[in-house]
C-alpha cells in the first residue's frame, strides 16, 4: 500500500540510524510495529492484578528440537552411562 506522509527529515534519519533500517519504508514499518507492541504491553500492564482470584495457568514447555539436543550434547558431553 502506498501512502504519502510529511515526516521531519531529521527525525526520520535518526529513527533509521537507531533501528538499523536500510530503507525509509523499513524504518516506518519498524516504528509502527514498536508502537503496536508498546500499546499491547501497556494494556497488559494495566490489567495486572485485576483478577486476584485467578488461578495460575499451567504452561507447556516445548521440547527442544533434535538439532538443539545435539548442540546441547556437544557442549556438555555424552551422558554418563553405566560402567
Amino acid at each position: 500500500m502506498n501512502k504519502t506522509f510529511n515526516i521531519d527529515e531529521k527525525l526520520l534519519q535518526e529513527a533509521k540510524a537507531a533501528c538499523g533500517a536500510h530503507t525509509e519504508t523499513e524504518t516506518v514499518r519498524l516504528g509502527l510495529e514498536a508502537l503496536v507492541r508498546h500499546a499491547a504491553y501497556q494494556t497488559l500492564r494495566a490489567l495486572a492484578g485485576t483478577e486476584p482470584d485467578a488461578e495460575d495457568v499451567p504452561r507447556r514447555r516445548e521440547k527442544p528440537s533434535s538439532k538443539r539436543k545435539r548442540a546441547l550434547r556437544s557442549r556438555i558431553g555424552p551422558a554418563a552411562g553405566p560402567g
